[in-house]
């Protein structure tokens, strides 16, 4: 029986390999429609705010606009939609599969100043964006100092 010197590093290795074969056949898809189904996805979000307006600019490219639904409701702006894959060549015609496909759903918390009632969405180019004006009350103003005389005191 061959001595084997003990090696940490070769357990580290082996360990390695097998969490990248777990992960590898969890999250690789192959091309069949029940995993191209079940498969979410969550669009890329950016917020950004204006003097007047704060804006969310979401990616949902390859969803047409009625594919998407925008609800608010207690302080909540939920944007829901889904991505349908569309067989145009068979499946085992496939050699790779890279888009996520499926169903999404985010939701916002809305901030106070936000006018709820005049809020607007447009939809171009595969980019979702979300106009939500603040509530006039809330916008800033500019006040104008005025010159005071002083009068003598005696």
């Amino acid at each position: 029986m061959a001595i084997i010197r003990w090696d940490p590093f070769r357990d580290l290795i082996t360990l390695r390999e097998k969490m990248n074969r777990l992960f590898e056949e969890a999250f690789t898809s192959r091309g069949e429609e029940k995993d191209l189904i079940a498969s979410t996805w969550t669009p890329s979000v950016d917020i950004y705010e204006t003097e007047h307006t704060l804006i969310l600019s979401a990616e949902v490219p390859g969803i047409d606009e009625k594919d998407i639904e925008i609800k608010i409701e207690d302080n909540t702006l939920t944007i829901k939609g889904e991505r349908k894959f569309e067989k145009e060549t068979k499946e085992e015609n496939y050699h790779r599969i890279e888009r996520a496909y499926g169903s999404f759903y985010r939701s916002f918390s809305l901030p106070h100043y936000i006018d709820q009632d005049n809020i607007e969405a447009e939809h171009e180019n595969g980019i979702l964006k979300i106009t939500m004006p603040k509530k006039a009350e809330l916008k800033p103003r500019k006040v104008k100092v005025l010159k005071t005389s002083k009068k003598p005191t005696n």
